[in-house]
């Protein structure tokens, strides 16, 4: 396997190497890059391919994101935005699916109570 800063370097290459193709935000692109590889760094105890895992959901996430968190708050750089996508994600997410777990959908669909 590849020494992980050969391979951060090959991947920041790619993404910048994308950022230019046309019709690529390329200010979000690097915005979520940058959040998603704040989740990796900071993701402890979890697996190689977890991370990997993490780093593909955050990125695509937090660019997606980065338009609408644009236009529903005082945020003007998609940049910007893509970071705090990028790097909310995951954590939000995971809060939400331990919170559905843990919620008794039968009582919520009873008549009555």
């Amino acid at each position: 396997m590849a020494e992980p800063s050969t391979t951060t370097l090959a991947l920041s290459a790619a993404i910048g190497l994308a950022s230019l193709a046309p019709g690529i935000d390329g200010n979000a692109l690097m915005g979520a890059f940058t959040g998603a590889a704040l989740v990796v760094v900071t993701s402890k105890d979890v697996t190689a391919l977890k991370r990997i895992a993490y780093l593909l959901i955050s990125l695509v996430m937090g660019y997606l994101a980065a338009p609408e968190i644009v236009n529903a708050t005082p945020i003007r750089s998609t940049g910007v935005a893509g970071f705090f996508a990028a790097a909310l994600v995951i954590a939000v997410t995971l809060q939400l699916i331990e919170r559905v777990k843990t919620v008794d959908l039968f009582a919520v669909f009873r008549k009555g109570g």
